[in-house]
């Protein structure tokens, strides 16, 4: 995978590349620190968090950023589902990994390789969704 940001740099398109939309679910914090890029890379992994996790469904982002984001203070109490297109290339790579039902499907990406997926990342990190717990501040 080392030598993907070299390819993707030196690489004259004629064509769009070949995309794949995944969703990420956040927090406050972490949707900051997105819209800090202006919407184009997600931030490094905390020592704690060794793996960057998109899932392949718009409804498993929205069930984690509800049910979970909601109910952690870490995420000020807020869930967002973001939704963002990186380049198939990149992405074919890793394994999808089911997690508890089948429809929970997700890569895996070690935080050593995120650099390399935020600049597989076409286009923008968009909001879809927001979800506010009871704890929430404005």
């Amino acid at each position: 995978m080392r030598g993907f940001t070299s390819w993707l740099m030196s690489t004259s398109w004629t064509e769009p590349p070949a995309v794949t939309v995944l969703y990420r679910p956040v927090g406050r914090h972490e949707l900051a620190l997105i819209a800090a890029t202006n919407y184009k890379a997600f931030p490094p992994r905390l020592p704690e968090q060794p793996i960057f996790y998109p899932v392949l469904s718009e409804r498993y982002a929205r069930e984690i950023a509800c049910q979970w984001n909601t109910r952690d203070e870490r995420s000020g109490f807020v869930g967002y589902v973001t939704r963002f297109s990186v380049m198939t290339a990149f992405v074919r790579s890793y394994t999808v990994h089911v997690v508890g039902a089948s429809e929970h499907r997700e890569y895996w990406i070690p935080a050593s390789d995120l650099e390399r997926f935020n600049a597989a990342i076409v286009g923008k990190v968009e909001v879809i969704a927001e979800f506010h717990g009871e704890r929430a501040s404005a």
